[in-house]
């Protein structure tokens, strides 16, 4: 059986880089070196950048730009009221921490919102960044409390 010291590439697989530009005696020709005739690519020291069409509209470009992206967004992990009856007992502690343990939230993002979808009949103490007013008001009228953020665009 073969050691890990024996192994070898197989026969063939590994070439050497053609070093191009090297003279007459590097086996490339010399004048042209293996780059071709003329042209941007054949001198020294030039690499073209890769999406540059040689000065025509790039294709990126050639299209109109629609809708509009918000940088100063805050994105919230989202999980609404129906999920947390199905997969909490009464009693529990419904943090984003427990969420990503479970699975029920695959990307923390800036933080927890909890909205107010489905019906919640168990009392849990639910800890977010955000409610909106309805999952409030339901995880309070079930007998848990909503710790944490006010609604959307209301400050804590």
């Amino acid at each position: 059986m073969p050691s890990l010291s024996d192994l070898r590439p197989a026969p063939g697989s590994k070439r050497r880089s053609k070093r191009v530009g090297r003279g007459y005696s590097s086996g490339h020709g010399g004048h042209e070196s293996g780059r071709g005739t003329k042209g941007q690519n054949s001198r020294s020291g030039v690499t073209v950048r890769p999406g540059f069409e040689g000065g025509q509209t790039p294709f990126w470009m050639r299209f109109p730009k629609r809708g509009f992206h918000n940088v100063g967004r805050t994105e919230y992990a989202v999980v609404n009221l129906d999920l947390l009856e199905a997969h909490f007992g009464p009693g529990d502690e419904v943090t984003l921490d427990e969420l990503l343990r479970r699975g029920l939230v695959k990307d923390p993002k800036a933080g927890l919102k909890v909205l107010g979808r489905g019906e919640l009949r168990k009392p849990l103490v639910v800890k977010a960044d955000r409610f909106s007013k309805s999952a409030r008001q339901k995880v309070e009228a079930a007998g848990g409390r909503a710790e944490g953020g006010g609604p959307a665009g209301e400050e804590a």
